[in-house]
């Protein structure tokens, strides 16, 4: 028997969390000398989601400077996962991998041509210490969000097993690269055959050993850069079968860091503030930005919401403004430190009785005070609502809380059995907080980040 060892070493959803670069740099390092030492080759792989626009240094380069260290680290392929996808203009991502050492492998993404972009391939045939391992890309198919920016992306359930079987055709062993969750790489190794491995991504699990779903291996290290995935496959060249897998999630959390990787970060933030301090307007006096109480800069991202979206009403949480803005020039850092959320703006069609509900709730003090994190937002507590085109009246109760007493549309009583088109942002529609806005029948999502529309709002009134 021979057995022929395949290292794989990945990483996933960074988030661009640069403060642990280092660290995973630290550790792929020490293992490249390890097997340059013992004459072995190896993979490395990204898993997506390295890039997150909520760092400055991603949203100054546009990404670029997420794949300069990749490149850094000589990675051999990566696939993309929805912040590459959906965060980036479809230009933004067109150019993102121009300068990139390594492959992208993403098999479910087309122009709406029908052909494939350019910077990507649906798999690739590698050979590793002998064996020929074949890889295939996939990542989380938000339709709606890819078609807005001009995309056509494909559910991999319709066609994956077809790809699988001619992958398998000139492989020795298959691994699916995968930015689709863990619930659905459960769901893959349970309905597709012929996968040795899933690398999976996207919901951030951390699987110390992995799992294993009907002779499929998966495997995920989290996320931010706490931890490198290793992948080990033993394979039996005499008798063309896999005779081990393993997979292990790996912290880095005490490793000491990498000098000449902290360096490079440390320039590409120098780099990305050039970018950032383009003047967009100037104030003269300060934009206050207040959490509980009503204030002039969430009411201008409101009013932005409602003119861009051509809506008869804008509302938004103040606590997506994290701060307001000082008097004097205002950068497109300020913006971006304000407002980092890869949230989108979207417009909803509502009944008069349904607004009434939604915003009811969102002026209680369970929601305003509400501290949470996901669907994009990356701020603190969800705050009061901001509105334009809407007069909102509360009283304070004998109960010690807010209670709406009037909601004025022109002037006029809300009318129930009324449609009233409400721009705001998306993640109210994922049904977390007002299931209204997940079940109304017509919404519309548009690309701009709501840091677009606030900078638009800014640089045409000031």
């Amino acid at each position: 028997m021979t057995c022929k060892t395949l290292n794989i070493y990945y990483t996933n959803d960074l988030h661009s969390h640069f403060e642990n670069w280092s660290k995973v740099s630290s550790f792929l390092k020490e293992k490249k000398k390890m097997h340059e030492l013992q004459g072995t080759p190896y993979l490395l792989l990204d898993l997506g989601d390295h890039s997150d626009k909520v760092h400055p240094i991603t949203e100054g380069t546009v990404g670029k400077g997420n794949v300069q260290l990749l490149n850094e680290l000589q990675y051999d392929y990566a696939t993309i996962g929805n912040n590459e996808g959906i965060t980036f203009s479809k230009k933004e991502l067109e150019e993102l991998y121009t300068e990139a050492t390594f492959e992208v492998i993403v098999s479910n993404l087309y122009h709406q041509d029908g052909t494939r972009p350019s910077f990507a391939i649906p798999y690739k045939i590698h050979e590793l210490n002998g064996v020929k391992v074949g890889i295939i890309g996939i990542t989380i198919p938000y339709e709606q969000f890819y078609s807005l920016l001009g995309w056509t992306i494909h559910s991999p359930y319709n066609y994956l097993q077809e790809l699988v079987n001619d992958v398998r055709s000139q492989s020795d062993v298959v691994i699916l690269m995968s930015h689709m969750g863990l619930g659905n790489d459960e769901q893959l190794a349970r309905e597709m055959t012929g996968i040795d491995v899933i690398i999976g991504a996207h919901t951030h699990h951390v699987l110390k050993h992995g799992v294993i779903v009907e002779d499929t291996l998966i495997t995920q290290s989290g996320k931010n850069g706490n931890y490198v995935g290793e992948v080990t496959i033993c394979f039996d060249l005499e008798n063309d079968h896999v005779l081990e897998k393993e997979a292990y999630a790996v912290s880095v959390r005490n490793r000491k860091e990498d000098d000449l990787t902290r360096e490079s970060i440390k320039q590409l933030g120098l780099k990305a503030q050039a970018l950032l301090d383009e003047v967009i307007c100037r104030l003269e006096q300060p934009l206050e930005a207040e959490w509980f109480k009503p204030s002039v800069l969430p009411d201008e991202l409101a009013a932005a919401l409602r003119e861009w979206c051509h809506a008869d009403i804008g509302m938004i949480n103040s606590g997506m403004l994290l701060d307001g803005l000082s008097e004097g020039n205002v950068s497109r850092e300020n913006i971006h430190r304000i407002c980092p959320h890869p949230v989108n703006p979207c417009k909803v069609i509502l009944k008069g009785s349904e607004l009434r509900e939604i915003i009811s709730y969102a002026m209680t003090d369970e929601i305003v005070n509400l501290s949470f994190k996901g669907l994009g937002f990356r701020g603190e507590v969800m705050g009061i609502m901001a509105f334009d085109g809407l007069e909102v009246k509360t009283v304070l109760m004998e109960d010690g809380l807010h209670h709406v007493t009037d909601i004025l549309h022109n002037g006029q009583q809300l009318i129930s059995d009324e449609e009233y088109a409400v721009a705001t942002a998306d993640m109210f529609t994922f049904g977390k907080f007002y299931p209204q806005m997940k079940h109304a029948k017509k919404k519309y999502y548009l690309p701009e980040m709501l840091r677009d529309l606030l900078e638009w709002r800014l640089e045409n009134r000031y």
